[in-house]
């Protein structure tokens, strides 16, 4: 009897878990499966029940696979709307379609001229089961160097107006991975901070993680999370995802007008795309294009006027320290002309006239068409010009966003080439607006834009390439005040932050020292690393606007000068030779037919053997700048010389604790 039972309660147990399992299935949709390109990246799509950690209705789900191994688990995707609620759950696909495209464009500036654009796109009409069967569409995107996605809001009725209040883009990895995080703790910052390496557990659902983000997934796999196409949204962080291990979910930045409120729009909407960068090696991604494949094409009729180049930068962060000076140092029309002869004599194209030049930053009422009576902006302007040299100028963010329309027009008529903006400090969606309009009415006037005080790139110097640069990087500014420009710094920065875009770093310090000697002071600051390292970076760190940061008093006569008259700026091709994320780096990038060489080294010596095979068959002339034998001690001292050498051979580079290397390959009859 009692086997009877058991048997005729175990049969109905296996009976409900099968009408369970077959009602599953009728509510999942078939999978669909997109592939890069080389057919090496493969998203699948679908809508699945899953019990565990999302009951309740049928959700979209993507998983993400590289090389035949799993990247990214079944990961939910959905939005929340203070009006309507979630619009995530109990979803049929109505309809999808799939194309493909290969195209190519040329960037105006930028780390190479001639850019692929080919992807397989899946754009996929959801529908929810349930009345009002509201409608939601998503596109999702493979490339050979990475996947992304956006969502699309259709008008539709009863969506018009709408205020997001969530967005659980989720991105579940295969296993606890190393990654490198920058951990800002708060919506509102500079974006300026190390980038951590740390496990992705140890990101918590509090956490307020910065992009881009560096994940190692497994030898041979490198994944790059971040945004591209920001516009009228709020910025991405991502956090923890709760009781799934090894995730993390989108994180927006909130209106600070309306509490719980992260975006404000009308349908029809797109989001920006969410991107993950992928690759064989952490090099991979710095040569991606991705961001700037998902961004809007150029806006503006005529670019020639937008030109790259190098700039001196005023007193602001080498301080007082001129003893060639025969007048006082300050926020005079003397000293601008001082720094403005030195860019004259360099070859540079520009000169910044930074902070105070109108005034106290910190008024509120602060006028940016009138400058103190100790500058003659009208006088610097003019002498600046005698000399072909450009002037850009320093303005606090508020004053802009109050004065623009009317000094913008004025800084076009008195002849200044670009504003550098400063102390934005927020990426919501108000702030991401600003940026769109000081773009937009910049490119009416010609003015070239470097942003400060800025959050990462998000692809907007696609359609304004007038928007040349900006900082959202820790940068050498810190070595006044810190010891945190360490060498593991800058050698994290060109695989996290500047996996983003651009960073106004304002490399060139020339009072070197070594990570046991450095100490920090705010004139005449001191960097930590060799003088080859500094060289090196120029074109290792991208930024079509280099601002050299120190003094003309510490360049003139130094050793090693002479690579910054000769490098440039902006790129036809750049190629990574070698490196290791925090411990070393080898760049080249490709201006005519030279390729210039940059390479940085952690605080650990280090010889390397480089193959120059990828650049082209045949001689090159090399004239490189590298630290000399005795830079361990001395950093400030490098060896030059030239030489001939085969694309076929090795090049040996050595460097010192926190050493680099220039060089300058040009080819042989």
């Amino acid at each position: 009897m009692r086997f009877s039972l058991f048997t005729a309660l175990s049969t109905m147990s296996v009976v409900a878990m099968l009408m369970a399992f077959l009602l599953t299935r009728l509510h999942a949709a078939p999978a669909t499966t997109l592939s890069s390109p080389d057919q090496q990246i493969q998203v699948t799509i679908a809508i699945k029940e899953k019990l565990e950690p999302y009951p309740s209705g049928d959700r979209l789900y993507y998983s993400v696979a590289y090389h035949g191994k799993d990247i990214i688990l079944d990961s939910p995707l959905g939005l929340d709307f203070k009006e309507m609620g979630a619009l995530s759950r109990d979803l049929i696909n109505k309809k999808q379609s799939q194309r493909s495209i290969q195209q190519s464009w040329q960037t105006v500036v930028g780390k190479s001229k001639v850019v692929a654009d080919h992807y397989n796109e899946l754009h996929l009409w959801l529908e929810e089961a349930r009345l009002p069967r509201r409608q939601l569409e998503v596109l999702f995107r493979a490339y050979n160097d990475g996947v992304a996605f956006r969502y699309f809001l259709p008008q539709q009725p009863g969506i018009q107006d709408f205020r997001l209040t969530s967005e659980r883009s989720e991105f579940h990895f295969a296993a606890n991975h190393v990654a490198w995080a920058a951990q800002y703790g708060t919506y509102a910052s500079s974006q300026e901070r190390e980038f951590d390496r740390i496990t992705l557990s140890q990101i918590s659902p509090s956490s307020i993680v910065g992009l881009p983000m560096l994940i190692q997934a497994g030898e041979g796999t490198w994944v790059a999370i971040t945004e591209a196409g920001l516009d009228d949204w709020a910025g991405m962080y991502l956090a923890g995802a709760g009781t799934c291990p090894n995730a993390v979910v989108t994180s927006l930045s909130p209106r600070p007008d309306e509490p719980g409120v992260l975006v404000k729009s009308r349908a029809p909407r797109n989001s920006p795309w969410r991107v993950l960068m992928i690759g064989q090696r952490a090099g991979d991604l710095i040569e991606s294009n991705i961001v700037l494949n998902l961004s809007d094409p150029c806006a503006l009729p005529d670019t020639s006027w937008i030109k790259p180049g190098k700039s001196a930068w005023d007193r602001w962060w080498s301080g007082d320290y001129a003893p060639d000076a025969n007048f006082k140092i300050g926020m005079n029309t003397a000293t601008m002309n001082y720094f403005t002869q030195f860019a004259a004599d360099m070859g540079w194209e520009y000169v910044l006239v930074d902070w105070t030049w109108y005034g106290d930053p910190l008024n509120p009422n602060a006028d940016i068409t009138k400058s103190i009576p100790e500058v003659d902006l009208p006088a610097i302007i003019k002498y600046a010009h005698d000399r072909n040299v450009k002037v850009l100028i320093w303005l606090r963010w508020n004053h802009v966003n109050r004065q623009m329309d009317q000094a913008f027009p004025l800084y076009e008529k008195w002849g200044i080439s670009g504003v550098k903006i400063d102390f934005m400090d927020r990426d919501d969606q108000e702030m991401v607006n600003f940026y769109q309009r000081v773009v937009r009415k910049a490119a009416e006037h010609r003015l070239l834009v470097d942003f400060h005080g800025a959050y990462k790139p998000t692809g907007l110097r696609r359609a304004y390439p007038n928007l040349i640069t900006r900082e959202g990087v820790m940068g050498n500014e810190y070595n006044k005040w810190s010891t945190r420009i360490t060498p593991e710094h800058k050698l994290t920065l060109p695989f996290t932050r500047m996996l983003a875009g651009p960073m106004d770093f304002t490399p060139g310090g020339f009072r070197n020292t070594t990570k046991a000697t450095f100490r920090a002071q705010d004139s005449a600051p001191f960097v930590m690393g060799t003088r080859a390292q500094e060289l090196g970076m120029l074109v290792v760190y991208e930024s079509p606007l280099q601002v050299l940061c120190d003094s003309p008093y510490n360049y003139r006569g130094q050793p090693g000068l002479e690579f910054y008259r000769l490098v440039p700026t902006t790129w036809e091709e750049t190629k990574v030779l070698d490196g290791q994320v925090g411990e070393f780096i080898v760049m080249a990038r490709r201006s005519g037919n030279r390729w210039f060489i940059g390479a940085m080294n952690d605080s650990k010596p280090r010889t390397l053997e480089v193959s120059l095979s990828s650049l082209g068959a045949g001689k090159y002339s090399l004239q490189y700048f590298a630290d000399a034998p005795d830079a361990p001690d001395y950093p400030d001292r490098i060896t030059t010389a030239s030489r001939e050498i085969d694309a076929s051979a090795k090049l040996v580079i050595q460097m010192a604790p926190g050493g680099g290397y220039a060089g300058v390959l040009t080819p042989l009859p």
